[in-house]
């Protein structure tokens, strides 16, 4: 697989929706995730990225303004141990709950499917990493109606193991803007990752669509440690 511009691929897309990040940092010292979401309507732009625990959720940036929470509100981030969940939605907490009760990552989420929102039946994605005694591996997931059809989910799973330093995996939820939008397809995109954290929250937020952006978290997990930093960028402030 060609390695892309994560820069690139944002940037010349104007709505990917939702969007998950995983990899390993190039001097191989850190795991790194990022998620970001995007809002074509008000209720959806009406959000900011709070710190809850050791993880996030997403809160109304004007409650008076919030119409229906039901897909916008939710914890994007949860860590359980020493495995931290990113996704796009309140399977969150199916995959915590889950895997708290010794369930796989993909066992965890088989009682779930895309978000109920026709005609686009946005996918479900979700990521989960792994630190144990230095050693580090990651998975994502998808679950997507079948071509638009709601009778059927497909569900995918791409695990990787031990993963090469200076490499991830970007998957997001619709490949551009459009009515219904579009789910995402194929496998989730090798993307280059770099050790400066700070450099590629810019870069990510940066290349964004001003219109559409709404909110950014990133994380840097010391694998030899476990210790992380995070940073949160809200359009809303």
């Amino acid at each position: 697989m060609n390695m892309l511009s994560l820069q690139q691929e944002l940037s010349e897309n104007s709505y990917p929706g939702r969007g998950i990040v995983i990899g390993r940092s190039e001097n191989g010292k850190y795991a790194v995730a990022a998620y970001f979401i995007m809002g074509r309507s008000v209720n959806s732009r009406n959000r900011v990225f709070v710190e809850e625990g050791q993880g996030i959720r997403t809160e109304a940036f004007d409650p008076s303004k919030l119409e229906d929470p039901s897909l916008i509100i939710y914890a994007p981030v949860r860590v359980l141990g020493n495995k931290t969940i990113v996704t796009n939605g309140d399977q969150t907490d199916t995959i915590y709950e889950g895997m708290d009760k010794q369930l796989t990552f993909e066992q965890s989420l088989r009682c779930r499917e895309f978000e109920p929102d026709g005609p686009n039946y946005t996918p479900r994605i979700s990521g989960i990493m792994h630190l144990e005694g230095g050693n580090y591996n990651y998975a994502m997931s998808i679950l997507k109606s079948n071509n638009g059809d709601p009778s059927s989910c497909n569900r995918y799973t791409f695990a990787y193991e031990n993963p090469k330093a200076g490499e991830g995996h970007f998957i997001h939820t619709y490949m551009h803007d459009g009515n219904p939008l579009p789910s995402f397809e194929g496998e989730p995109k090798l993307v280059s990752i770099p050790d400066d954290m700070e450099a590629f929250t810019d870069m990510l937020w940066n290349s964004l669509n001003e219109d559409n952006k709404v909110s950014l978290f990133v994380r840097y997990i010391d694998i030899a440690t476990g210790e992380y930093e995070t940073k949160i960028i809200n359009k809303n402030k």
